[in-house]
């Protein structure tokens, strides 16, 4: 059965603390996703915010950011007062301003952390979660010295236990949390300090090879990321044990995850780590399926979205068939004038997820607005053929395209429902600076929105009940004739 959702991250949401959070709104825009039929909430990583503030680089893989920790409930819970959060609280603003935030969190968490009594949840919650918890402490004690290791569980025990509480809240409104997995690791961090023999390096600890991507028509140079590169053939002789504790987690705290740049399973590209271009690199091949045979054996069936953009050798779509787990299609790729592209809706299976764009693309009116006339032409004809009713208004065509298509899971980033232009993007990338920061205004999840939202997304999975309901029909007319037929013959 058809389902769809929206893509939102927390930080994007309304707060009267600078930042999207655990908060009330949470709260109400799962609510706002129970009235206007969605079944997924996506969000991206809700790790520790890293370099350029991306969620993509974090210090851990398990560690969630305290600037997600709602200081409401912590005054409720008799942490903080009121006329100690007070100063902080703002009108809410459209964009993230992290230097404010950080400054915030640290003096307040430190105040909720000298009242703090520890109890028998925080207790059961540093034992279950210790594996990678006392690593995470110790090093980020070592990197703030002024701050103790028990202060960084204390910080850790709170977002687990608010975000546990509100993706509860979500799932019993019928809601499913699509999270977001990066691929690699960031260098300054606590997998390649404690496990440095699950990645490629020297005798002196440090990395030989680092992960980038080869030069192609957008960068002659390519892109060299600092990412450390994984050993593969140590993590298969452990049972891909770190990675398999990695994704337990991360399937605690997500109902579905997106593995992001699920070709690196298939084959990763690396490059000498004293290189400053991508040149010199080369395409290594990955764990490949058996990865993933070790996943369903120790986690069993999960709910995974493969990231599978961009350029796709035969040995990855092999792969994605092998694990059954469906891809992404991006309307944004799919109408350049000459070219007979894969994302074209008529071409989607429907074991796929369908999204007008990404975090990682411009809004639908702000890629409308630099389109090249050719390109313009062309969707406009593609339009005019598709059956879907036409609005008037390009963005709302477009999600209307995605919802008709035959995938059955459907995600629209918020923006591209509110149709708000290249403003609103939220990452563009290889670039710093303006990232991450873009919010949605409290006063802008409204009736109308709402009612748009809903109007469509009844509309189209009608429809698609309907076309399935005609396919089964005709596909037991086949078979009845076709028996018919053998019989006669007999």
């Amino acid at each position: 059965m058809k389902a769809s959702g929206i893509l939102l991250p927390v930080f994007s949401l309304p707060s009267d603390y600078g930042i999207g959070c655990f908060s009330k709104e949470a709260y109400q825009f799962v609510d706002f996703l129970e009235d206007t039929g969605q079944k997924y909430w996506q969000i991206l990583p809700l790790g520790t915010i890293g370099a350029g503030n991306s969620p993509y680089l974090s210090f851990s893989s398990f560690a969630g950011s305290t600037y997600y920790i709602d200081l409401e409930q912590l005054v409720e819970e008799g942490l903080l007062k009121q006329e100690e959060i007070d100063p902080y609280k703002e009108e809410n603003t459209s964009k993230v301003d992290y230097d404010q935030v950080r400054e915030s969190r640290l003096e307040l968490l430190q105040t909720a952390y000298k009242r703090f009594k520890p109890d028998k949840a925080f207790l059961e919650f540093k034992k279950e979660q210790g594996y990678w918890l006392d690593e995470y402490a110790e090093f980020m004690h070592d990197r703030e010295k002024e701050l103790s290791e028990e202060y960084f569980r204390f910080c850790q025990y709170l977002f687990f236990t608010q975000w546990l509480r509100l993706k509860k809240y979500a799932n019993e409104k019928g809601i499913q949390i699509i999270g977001d997995l990066p691929f690699y690791v960031a260098l300054e961090g606590t997998a390649f300090k404690y496990h440095k023999e699950l990645f490629k390096t020297d005798e002196e600890g440090n990395p030989t090879v680092v992960g980038g991507c080869p030069p192609d028509a957008f960068a002659e140079d390519g892109q060299v990321w600092s990412n450390p590169v994984y050993d593969w053939e140590v993590h298969k002789k452990t049972g891909y044990k770190w990675w398999m504790e990695r994704l337990n987690y991360n399937f605690l705290i997500y109902d579905v995850l997106r593995l992001d740049h699920f070709r690196g399973f298939d084959e990763y590209f690396e490059i000498p780590a004293e290189d400053e271009t991508a040149v010199n690199g080369q395409w290594v091949k990955g764990p490949g399926y058996d990865f993933f045979k070790v996943m369903k054996e120790k986690l069993g069936d999960k709910k995974v979205i493969a990231e599978d953009l961009g350029f796709l050798t035969d040995a990855v779509h092999k792969l994605l068939a092998d694990t059954k787990y469906p891809g992404m299609k991006v309307l944004e790729f799919a109408f350049g004038a000459w070219d007979d592209s894969i994302y074209l809706p008529h071409k989607y299976p429907e074991n796929c997820i369908v999204y007008t764009g990404t975090h990682d693309n411009d809004t639908v009116v702000g890629w409308y607005e630099t389109m090249s006339e050719d390109d313009r032409n062309f969707l406009e004809h593609y339009l005019e053929y598709s059956t879907i009713d036409r609005t008037g208004k390009i963005y709302l065509d477009l999600i209307s395209l995605a919802l008709e298509s035959r995938g059955d899971t459907v995600i629209i980033p918020l923006q591209d429902y509110m149709g708000l232009g290249s403003e609103a993007r939220i990452n563009t990338p290889s670039t710093v600076g303006d990232n991450w920061e873009w919010r949605v205004k409290e006063e802008q999840l409204d009736e109308d929105l709402k009612e748009t939202i809903r109007t469509l997304t009844e509309k189209y999975r009608t429809r698609a009940q309907e076309r399935s309901e005609e396919e089964r029909k005709k596909k037991e007319a086949e078979e009845a004739a076709e028996k018919e037929e053998q019989h006669t013959e007999e």
